[in-house]
């Protein structure tokens, strides 16, 4: 389905939606180029240690095997600049679930019998898997992830919160949490005459072509990615991970295209996770409510592999302002899959813990929670002194209140009860930066009549194609329909992943201006020469030269649950959310992403949690039936479920202005519904998710 209007900010449907609904959007392990094979994976067995020996013998006996790859019979790859890619390449085990051998098969069932069928013997060495705050190998790092400073202090912030008359000094719990993308990470790869082309599930095939290059020494120009349709990622398809190495390894020994599709229950272990975090956090207020001191310490594990430091305490240097404040990130190396990226790193975890202090100051000043935020609104960024280039944060708390209800609510808590059903309301705030990245891409006027428009963009399912086509109308002035966006392969122009919530304003920014480019090309002489007439952009320049202004999306969530005080068990009723994140250019794909944000933070609330097991090392909840996201049964249906949001006209982004939306949906939203769970039942809850056994415990302790 195409669109006919190029105005931006319409529901235009997808473009590629028929495709998926018939069957003919083709994902990375659905090639098939002849005499394709499969693959699967051997993960190793043991916490940490090194691989003695590999017995394939049975496996290899096994009809259909073609091959086991091993570290023994690998050729040795160039050293990648993220070690978790160098795969097969020598005998060490950093963690439980590393990738120790490869099989490859005719079939796909093959396959899998002959990675069972494997031996494999070890030499263990002692194991650590557990983060616990007084862990005596703790340390702070010089940058957390997304290169910010691990430590940050304005003013002397222990001293001025000794002094503050109202204080809140507590400790908040974050899990691991894994992304589970509906597509499991595959790739479908192949050489010939010494090009290598990977149908990878990534969410940038430029990172994924520049990792292939380096590990395989080759040129760019000799490897080719796509990623046309990608289920999902969440950021674990953010940047390369081993099964598209694996893939290409196995493709190079057999020469034969080899498709490897990871299991699910290796995703843990193999593509990262949200790493746990332990907060402290310590607001300092006056009698009035308005922050003196905020302190926020969160610590975290990395794995022995790399260093990956989730920048929890980041948000507390956006949000509020206090002449005071002290930000420390702490980590633990262990013996644990490398930690990444998952939908809002650092903002999600760290916000949560953030926003229960403020709903723990609020109710310690005597104060209504949403008039603490508003007055806590800084004018400027709190730590760089940045005037925000626009900040309608306390717009979304009114308007969110409004929509919701919120007057009408009762402050005490635990006074709506129906037998031993308890029900309160809870609100947090959200923010997430506005990040971008440099981008090319072509506009083509076709003899024809139509256009063409290319960028290595990725289409995660947040509906890339749909918005750039209506980006590409409007700066052309052509309906839609008469436009062909083509992304997704690593041969177009080069363009930045889909991750940071940066995607739309990165490809947008450069798509718009090919098209002014060629419009204004087009304006003296309308029709094309017989070849097509052709325009490109480049935004290095003008995205490197940066911005006076701080750039951030703000919103606000409103949440009412129900507590079961017999069974434990807490259910989200009714849920709100507003934001204010820059121009909206397609009205639904911006409700599904912010309606899927905030059903993902209902689940990290309630439902979702992972597990390390002390003795054997790994992940305990490693697949859906013990890793339990939350299911339609488990969220309110529309319109119990709603966002909003403000239609921003902010000057000082991008020629599009667009904030991007794809993640503050879930940033504050745990807040929000444990900050109604303490309201229902009052009793803090501090540490996630809150599942029924949680609940039962604190209901009784009455803490």
């Amino acid at each position: 389905m195409t669109d006919t209007t190029p105005e931006l900010g319409t529901g235009v449907p997808r473009r590629e939606g028929r495709d998926k609904v018939a069957g003919a959007a083709r994902y990375a392990a659905e090639y098939a180029p002849p005499g394709r094979a499969h693959a699967w994976p051997v993960p190793a067995a043991v916490a940490a240690g090194s691989v003695r020996s590999v017995d394939d013998t049975a496996a290899l006996a096994l009809p259909g095997v073609l091959a086991v790859l091993t570290a023994e019979n690998t050729p040795p790859l160039a050293p990648a600049d993220d070690p978790v890619l160098d795969v097969l390449q020598n005998a060490d085990v950093p963690h439980r679930g590393w990738i120790v051998a490869l099989v490859v098969a005719e079939t796909l069932e093959a396959a899998r019998a002959g990675a069972q069928a494997v031996r494999v013997s070890y030499d263990t060495r002692p194991h650590d898997v557990t983060l616990t705050r007084d862990h005596p190998d703790r340390y702070v790092p010089e940058n957390a992830n997304g290169g910010h400073p691990a430590v940050r202090e304005r003013g002397d912030a222990p001293g001025a919160f000794a002094d503050a008359p109202v204080r809140v000094d507590a400790a908040y719990d974050v899990p691991p949490l894994h992304n589970h993308p509906m597509e499991p990470h595959a790739a479908t790869a192949f050489w010939a005459d010494g090009h290598l082309t990977a149908h990878d599930s990534s969410q940038g095939g430029n990172a994924v072509r520049a990792a292939l290059a380096q590990v395989f020494d080759l040129p760019e120009e000799r490897v080719t990615v796509t990623s046309a349709h990608v289920g999902g990622g969440f950021g674990s398809k953010g940047t390369p991970r081993p099964h598209v190495v694996l893939a290409a390894l196995a493709a190079r020994h057999t020469g034969r295209p080899v498709t490897l599709a990871l299991p699910r229950r290796d995703l843990p272990a193999s593509v990262g996770h949200r790493a746990p975090t332990l907060h402290r956090v310590r607001l300092g207020a006056d009698s009035d409510g308005r922050l003196l001191s905020v302190e926020h310490t969160a610590l975290t594990h990395t794995s022995r592999v790399k260093e990956f430091v989730e920048q929890a305490a980041v948000p507390a240097r956006v949000m509020y302002g206090s002449p005071h404040s002290s930000t420390v990130h702490e980590v633990v190396p262990l013996d644990v899959a490398t930690p990444s990226w998952m939908r809002a790193p650092g903002e999600a975890s760290g916000m949560y813990a953030l926003e229960a202090a403020m709903d723990e100051l609020a109710e310690r000043a005597g104060l209504d929670p949403v008039e603490l935020r508003v007055r806590n609104d800084p004018a400027d960024e709190p730590d760089s002194g940045r005037p925000f280039s626009s900040r309608h944060l306390v717009e979304c708390l009114r308007e969110g209140a409004r929509r919701f209800g919120w007057q009408d609510r009762d402050p005490r808590p635990g006074v709506r009860r129906e037998g031993p059903r308890l029900t309160g309301t809870g609100v947090a705030a959200a923010t997430y930066p506005v990040l971008v990245s440099p981008c090319r891409a072509s506009a083509t006027a076709l003899p024809d009549g139509g256009y063409r428009v290319r960028v290595n963009a990725t289409d995660i399912g947040t509906g890339a194609r749909t918005v750039l086509g209506q980006i590409a109308a409007d700066a052309l002035g052509v309906p839609g329909d008469r436009l062909r966006v083509e992304i997704g392969d690593s041969d177009l122009p080069r363009a930045p992943l889909a991750g940071g919530s940066s995607g739309t304003a990165s490809w947008g920014w450069a798509v718009h201006e090919a098209c002014t480019t060629l419009a204004r090309r087009l304006a003296g002489n309308p029709e094309p020469p017989s070849g097509g007439l052709t325009a490109e952009a480049d935004t290095t320049e003008a995205v490197e030269a940066g911005s006076p202004y701080a750039r951030h999306a703000f919103g606000a969530h409103f949440a009412e649950v129900r507590v079961d005080t017999d069974t434990g068990e807490v259910r989200v009723l009714r849920a709100y959310s507003h934001f204010a994140a820059g121009r909206i250019l397609n009205a639904r794909t911006a409700r599904s992403q912010f309606l899927g944000g905030m059903v993902m933070g209902i689940g990290m609330a309630l439902t979702e949690h992972s597990t390390l097991d002390p003795a054997f090392g790994g992940f305990v909840e490693r697949d859906l039936a013990a890793y339990h996201v939350p299911v339609s049964a488990d969220v309110p249906a529309p319109p119990a479920i709603d966002a909003g949001w403000f239609d921003e006209r902010d000057p000082h982004l991008n020629p599009v202005g667009g904030k991007g939306i794809g993640e503050i949906g879930i940033v504050g939203m745990a807040a929000a519904v444990g900050n109604a769970a303490h309201h229902a039942t009052g009793v803090r809850f501090r540490s996630l998710p809150l599942t029924p056994d949680k609940v039962r415990a604190a209901l009784a302790g009455g803490t």
